[in-house]
């Protein structure tokens, strides 16, 4: 038995959040993870209990399960803008009873829409392109204890409270389907407010709601007027209440950043300041009265994905002078933000910083992959002092900057980089003993990093950043290895269903700014596949019930198209996107679309299935089963010879039928052994594009070809995953040959150098090489499976993931004596299977102790490739001789 100190409940959190602010979810679910000493240690029952400070409105009593994840809330209907502190419990198996856990809160925004008594305001100028200024003096009684903060707006925004902002949050409201979903934020202002005189101070940009979106030069995709809603609400020690909203008592006026937009960067005149604007002395009689809006309330939501936040600085690393002598600054990492700089100039004096992803093939600076991005930032100085400016509503891709209007010798000191994205908790890590893998990771880290702003982009720099629905289903196993995206996602995918069309269609891009393109195989699919993934992951079994109707009109949809029953081969498709084996000329691979479109129907009807069964929608079940299969059979007709050939002889061809189990079982040696061929015939190189690549290892792997899966890694020329690093990538490359051998530039003009496709190989890194998983059947790590498949390419690998449980790891390493190593964390409340490839049975030591007798292995048994065993909880060291 444990000490009772030594087992208790943490980490209690309310839908993902810590402590959760602006709540807007009426039965929310809460989580915590155990914390325990020893190994084995299981929850048996729980208690939770839910109030508002003095009055309980909810108590579970004991209830004798080991659910911790996703408790939902069964009490009273919560009210809005009420504080509920949450309370947890636990007993283990052995009846042992944990103390109360430390409280965690969630507090609740504002629920109902006729809780709005604000109205939209705006500023009308006969020039509409500055940002706007509003602003609101008021007054305010004594003994405040409590102040929160409503807001959103059409556009985007950033509100001050006497001066200083109301948190550190950028790009609210964020970006969704504004005409059907826009989200509001919640403030806690307390501290910022005072009695007597008080300010509130709003700047309005344009953002995605009225800003340049896509390569056509459109702006204005949503609305042509930008406005501000806000409603504070103040809470008095003696009980009363005042509420301050934006009405026609606002005042308004054009700021001094005179242009804003993501794309183009921004262009401020501090001449035209108007200092301490936001402050309660400042002088605003010569500014205009506010209007109007009758925009409503009934697409308003609470905030649901992770905010935007700056979360690193970067210094720079070298300041060059280049061979067309331009001042140019290397940060030494590729990422997303902007630059924050100082000068001090006479009245007048322009500063202009450009940005660039890398550098030509002769060292120039180079933003022709821009497109027609300006990403420049121009600020003309008021003189007199020295002045520090940072953009407000514009956010660049970059690793390079120019500079002019600073001397070459006060750069260094004067700019600082700042990263920024969705702030979601790191949850992976990976490393192994080949430090260009561990390269190959942090770039795909920093790929996610740049490309989650508030959407999946598909990139961050040029005219484009949109939400690609294909991108974003290949990469998201990773992106849930890397960080908890679970908010992010769930956030994206209520968008994805609002802007499907009526007949099921899916857009290429989510919010969908490409009106009219829409249904491609492998990126509708995002529909289905994405919703799956998060119950994998996390176990969150209510994203798959939000999002079951849109799964469904997605593969009716696809049921719809086909010429011939069960085959989809119709419609436009991006096919095998920038494969290597593209024929001269084209960005498309040369697998068949249909096959490629055949194969996605499949593995959607076959998720579906699942979906529904995990439902409990067992008609559906069976249905959606029997079309996969269906399906299936038309596939084997249509793309496989009797003799179990794919038709089309490409590796991504292969790879879709391998993956997919589109292949009868006696047909699957051979292909993989032709997909094997036909990758050693490459010189161990790939021709996947965007739909092969992200399963091309996997495949290999599932089928027995590891080490040729490592080889293919491990690859360091072109093209593979660690030929850009030899060319100082940073971030995962759109092209496998963004610069290639000769150090010329690719010259298509969609070429980024931050595009996270290709870093979906993570997966496998994770998976394979350091053999951590999840298993479906009892999805989010509730059983974490440990099987890692050693290769004598790399001497060590090992990853860690902070699930909602806990911490799981695995890793194992070579050691000189010949013995290898295979280490396990299994957190509190879970248990692990646990392969030990190339291990006899009785040659196993857990530490020191022969296996079968060590604590918390449940069983042991001798496999063909192994031993396999079942553990409980804790921390593990496995020591064999290796065959």
């Amino acid at each position: 038995m444990h000490n009772k100190g030594s087992f208790h409940p943490y980490d209690l959190r309310c839908e993902y959040k810590v402590d959760y602010l602006g709540l807007g979810e009426r039965s929310p679910r809460f989580s915590w993870k155990l914390h325990a000493e020893g190994r084995d240690v299981r929850q048996s029952a729980y208690r939770l209990c839910v109030s508002t400070g003095e009055q309980e409105i909810w108590d579970t009593g004991k209830v004798d399960s080991d659910q911790s994840l996703h408790i939902t809330y069964a009490g009273p209907a919560l009210s809005s803008r009420t504080r509920y502190e949450i309370r947890v419990k636990v007993w283990n198996q052995h009846g042992q009873e944990s103390d109360w856990s430390e409280a965690a809160y969630g507090e609740t925004g504002l629920l109902e829409h006729d809780e709005w008594r604000a109205s939209w305001i705006t500023a009308r100028f006969e020039q509409s392109e500055p940002c706007q200024l509003l602003r609101k003096l008021f007054t305010l009684g004594d003994n405040i204890v409590s102040a929160r903060l409503y807001a959103t707006s059409l556009g985007v925004y950033r509100v001050y409270v006497n001066g200083e902002s109301a948190d550190d949050t950028l790009f609210a409201p964020g970006w969704t389907s504004y005409n059907k979903r826009l989200q509001y934020q919640t403030y806690d202002v307390t501290k910022l407010l005072a009695s007597g005189e008080n300010t509130i101070g709003v700047m309005l940009g344009n953002g995605w709601y009225m800003g340049n979106l896509g390569w056509n030069g459109l702006s204005q995709l949503y609305g042509n007027e930008r406005a501000a809603l806000l409603q504070l609400h103040v809470q008095y020690k003696d009980g009363r209440e005042e509420v301050i909203v934006s009405d026609d008592s606002w005042r308004a006026s054009k700021s001094a950043l005179l242009i804003s937009e993501l794309y183009h960067g921004e262009y401020y005149d501090a001449r035209l300041e108007s200092k301490g604007w936001h402050n309660k002395g400042f002088d605003d009689s010569e500014w205009i009265p506010v209007s109007l809006l009758g925009y409503g309330y009934d697409t308003l939501i609470a905030q649901e994905g992770e905010p935007v936040r700056i979360v690193e600085e970067l210094q720079p690393v070298q300041v060059l002078c280049t061979p067309k002598g331009e001042t140019v600054v290397d940060f030494g990492q590729n990422m997303v933000g902007w630059v924050q700089f100082a000068v001090e100039a006479d009245e007048g004096h322009t500063v202009v910083i450009r940005h660039a992803e890398v550098l030509d093939e002769d060292g120039n600076f180079y933003t022709s992959n821009l497109r027609t991005a300006r990403q420049t930032i121009t600020y003309i100085c008021s003189g007199g002092q020295r002045e520090c400016y940072e953009p407000y509503f514009s956010f660049q891709g970059f690793r390079y900057i120019q500079v002019e209007g600073i001397r070459p010798e006060l750069i260094a000191a004067s700019v600082v980089a700042k990263v920024i994205h969705s702030d979601m908790d790191q949850t992976g890590t990976f490393e192994c003993s080949d430090e260009l893998v561990n390269q190959l990771q942090r770039n795909i880290v920093w790929g996610q990093r740049g490309n989650f702003l508030d959407i999946p982009t598909d990139c961050p720099q040029r005219d484009e950043r949109m939400g690609w629905t294909g991108d974003a289903q290949v990469f998201m196993r990773t992106a849930a290895f890397n960080m908890n995206v679970a908010p992010f996602f769930t956030k994206w995918l209520k968008d994805l269903a609002a802007d499907q069309l009526p007949d099921g269609g899916v857009p290429f891009v989510i919010p969908d700014v490409l009106r009219g393109r829409h249904s491609s195989a492998a990126w509708g699919d995002a529909a289905v596949i994405c919703p799956w993934v998060l119950y994998e992951r996390y176990g969150d079994r209510r994203v798959l019930e939000q999002q079951y109707e849109s799964m469904v009109k997605w593969v009716e949809y696809i049921r719809s198209q086909g010429e011939q029953e069960h085959l989809w081969n119709t419609g436009f498709h991006f096919g095998d996107w920038l494969a290597m084996d593209a024929p001269n000329g084209s960005r498309v691979g040369s697998t068949p679309k249909d096959l490629i479109a055949t194969a996605f129907y499949a593995y959607s009807s076959a998720l579906l299935a699942k979906t529904a069964a995990v439902l409990d929608k067992l008609e559906d079940a069976v249905r959606y089963t029997e079309l996969s299969e269906r399906v299936t059979e038309q596939f084997r007709r249509e793309f496989v010879t009797p003799n179990g050939r794919v038709a089309s002889p490409t590796q991504t061809a292969y790879v879709l039928a391998l993956m997919f189990d589109l292949l009868e079982e006696k047909d699957r040696p051979q292909a993989s052994a032709v997909l094997a061929r036909y990758v050693e015939e490459q010189n161990v190189r790939l021709t996947t594009g965007f739909v092969g690549t992200p399963y091309l290892c996997l495949a290999l792997s599932k089928h027995g070809y590891t080490d040729l899966a490592y080889k293919l890694v491990l690859q360091r020329e072109y093209p593979s995953w660690l030929y850009p690093i030899s060319k100082g990538a940073t971030t995962i490359w759109e092209h496998w040959d963004g610069i290639k051998p000769d150090g010329s530039l690719c010259e298509d003009p969609m070429n980024s150098y931050n595009h996270y496709a290709y870093g979906s190989v993570g997966e496998w890194l994770y998976r394979i090489a350091a053999g951590l998983d999840t298993d479906v059947q009892n999805p989010g790590y509730k059983k974490v499976r440990i099987a890692p498949q050693i290769s004598e390419a790399i001497s060590y690998a090992r990853a860690s993931y902070s699930s909602m449980y806990g911490t799981v790891a695995s890793g194992w390493e070579r050691l000189e004596d010949g013995r290898m190593k295979v280490k396990a964390v299994i957190p509190p409340n879970t248990e692990a299977s646990v392969m030990l490839p190339g291990a006899a049975m009785e040659l196993v030591l857990e530490s020191t102790v022969p296996v079968a007798n060590a604590a918390g292995v449940h069983s042991v048994r001798q496999t063909e490739t192994g031993v396999q065993l079942e553990v409980g909880s804790g921390e593990y060291e496995f020591l064999y001789v290796f065959k």
